[in-house]
């Protein structure tokens, strides 16, 4: 399997194994596209996105690969909804800063963006929650 699927699936893993303050079920997708209706349940999305390189040495080269993470739900926009959401979006982000993944030890994660913190075209036309944390880990091989 491609080194990127391995890591987008620890993401899913460690996301999956994880304590936060909303239950959640994470899924790895390649393309995420969902129904809107099925938006009501909060939806936590992996899909592998970049591959960089550069010379190490003369034998091993670092690898960056990026992985995106979605969180998104429709919501009624009330500031205490919203708040939850933005506060689960931050608790994941915190868990990836530290250490490295449990079932790939070798990728540590050495950037953590979340851009957009939230989309506020979806809350206007979808009355829909929708951040997204680009996730980098460094390999070395």
């Amino acid at each position: 399997m491609a080194t990127i699927l391995q890591i987008a699936d620890a993401v899913v893993a460690e996301l999956n194994s994880a304590t936060f303050s909303q239950s959640l079920t994470a899924e790895r997708h390649y393309v995420p596209a969902f129904k809107l209706p099925d938006m009501y349940t909060l939806h936590v999305t992996v899909v592998p996105k970049s591959i960089a390189s550069s010379a190490l040495d003369r034998q091993r080269n670092t690898f960056l690969y990026e992985i995106d993470l979605a969180v998104q739900q429709r919501t009624d926009q009330s500031p205490a909804m919203l708040d939850a959401l933005m506060t689960l979006v931050e608790e994941i982000a915190d868990h990836f800063r530290v250490g490295p993944l449990a079932s790939f030890p070798g990728a540590r994660c050495v950037e953590v963006k979340n851009a957009p913190v939230f989309a506020p075209e979806h809350l206007n036309e979808l009355r829909q929650f929708t951040s997204l944390l680009t996730l980098t880990f460094r390999v070395v091989r």
